[in-house]
């Protein structure tokens, strides 16, 4: 019977793991929408922390919406080696 419970809780500890990471890998499938997103989804592109972050939305609401990748070159700090960091990463 102890061997049947102990058997029993490595088996839910690893569903239990598995669910975890299929949705962490499923979170880091999404791409971000940066005309939408808040400072922290923003932050966590490569390349953009916290400051980049609220510099992007600044941007937005000054300038209006990104239509593309290469328009957050308008923000900056943000240049062409940056943008390619995340290019794939990013929707509008």
């Amino acid at each position: 019977m102890k061997g049947n419970v102990h058997g029993a809780a490595i088996g839910l500890m690893l569903c239990v793991l598995l669910a975890l990471s299929s949705a962490a890998q499923a979170q880091e499938l999404a791409p971000i929408n940066v005309n939408t997103a808040n400072a922290e989804l923003l932050a966590e592109l490569p390349g953009v922390g916290p400051s980049r972050a609220e510099a992007i939305i600044e941007e937005r609401e000054a300038n209006g919406s990104f239509e593309s990748a290469d328009d957050l070159t308008r923000v900056s700090g943000i240049g062409p080696v940056t943008v390619e960091a995340f290019r794939d990463q990013v929707e509008f």
